[in-house]
């Protein structure tokens, strides 16, 4: 079965690994060719993500290395095609796998509007206002939860919108993502789990996931244990992760979610589930609890259908 994957962080292991390393080869990516090929993935989005041990000077930079790494390492590949339009996931042949760049915090553009728009340019179709912590734009899930989108972060917001690129809110801290959401065109969560099971600030409460929905965004999961079981980083099962499934698909409905791996950006893994290859695995234990046309739609449907209506 066919998958689309909304959140992988290849691109910043490629950046900042001492030795250089092959993203067609390396096994040792968790989300690396060799992997997207046994998940028989659609489409992969690579997220551009900005350490924080970064100066804030350097941090376009960083951000426009990854871009080249995209273009060089993952984009040469023939059977790599970029998506820069969501219409193109439906002219792929068989064997091609759509590749999509996403960003991960505008930590990279600090309080400039036009870094925005360049980084755009390259072909972002994503974008998370903040990783955990605040920036020009909004507060991160680690923040204060009681403050929220800025000035500057509007701005940003409008010129988001203004380009129909997709908000992503898993890393936004509660009163942002409340900011947000009546102002964003086109919103979802690209890796997120039910906080009612997993008491983590990275995962979205009842209230959160209803609002998302009825605004129109979707939910993807992420496989990072310690978002699936609270406190835990080893012996978590496929089921547990089950368990986030089948809890928003009765809140939400399982038309609306989708799959957000976090690989290359975890480094604990669920058992079965370490690397994008292992994903079959994970759509077979979904058997237990939806229908094969449900599995078809969390798989990659329900994404495409989504970005097929902006």
């Amino acid at each position: 079965m066919r998958i689309i994957d909304l959140h992988c962080d290849v691109l910043y292991q490629l950046s900042s690994r001492e030795q250089p390393t092959d993203f067609r080869t390396d096994e040792t990516l968790q989300c690396g060719f060799v992997h997207l090929k046994e998940a028989q993935a659609k489409a992969q989005i690579f997220a551009i993500f900005i350490d924080e041990v970064i100066p804030e000077n350097e941090r376009y930079m960083e951000a426009l290395r990854q871009i080249e790494l995209f273009q060089a390492q993952v984009l040469t590949q023939p059977e790599m095609v970029h998506i820069t339009d969501w219409q193109q996931l439906s002219t792929l042949e068989e064997g091609q796998i759509g590749a999509i760049l996403s960003l991960e915090g505008c930590d990279a553009i600090g309080g400039d509007l036009n870094k925005l728009k360049m980084l755009l340019n390259a072909g972002i179709k994503l974008v998370g206002l903040t990783w955990n912590f605040e920036n020009a734009v909004a507060y991160g899930a680690q923040e204060d939860p009681t403050k929220g989108l800025k000035a500057f972060g509007k701005e940003v917001v409008t010129c988001l919108n203004e380009h129909d690129i997709i908000i992503d809110v898993s890393h936004l801290n509660m009163q942002s993502f409340w900011d947000v959401l009546p102002l964003a065109k086109h919103i979802l969560a690209s890796h997120s789990n039910a906080r009612t099971l997993c008491d983590h600030e990275r995962n979205l409460t009842d209230e959160q996931a209803k609002a998302l929905v009825a605004h129109g965004g979707h939910i993807h999961l992420v496989y990072n244990p310690p978002f699936v079981v609270e406190d835990a980083e080893d012996n978590v099962e496929l089921e547990d992760l089950v368990k986030h499934f089948s809890y928003l698909a009765d809140l939400v409905g399982a038309e609306h979610l989708g799959l957000g791996s976090d690989f290359d950006g975890i480094h604990h893994t669920i058992q079965k589930l370490h690397h994008l290859g292992d994903t079959q695995q994970l759509l077979a234990a979904l058997e237990t609890t939806f229908t094969k046309q449900q599995i078809e739609g969390i798989a990659y449907q329900n994404f495409e259908r989504y970005v097929q209506a902006f």
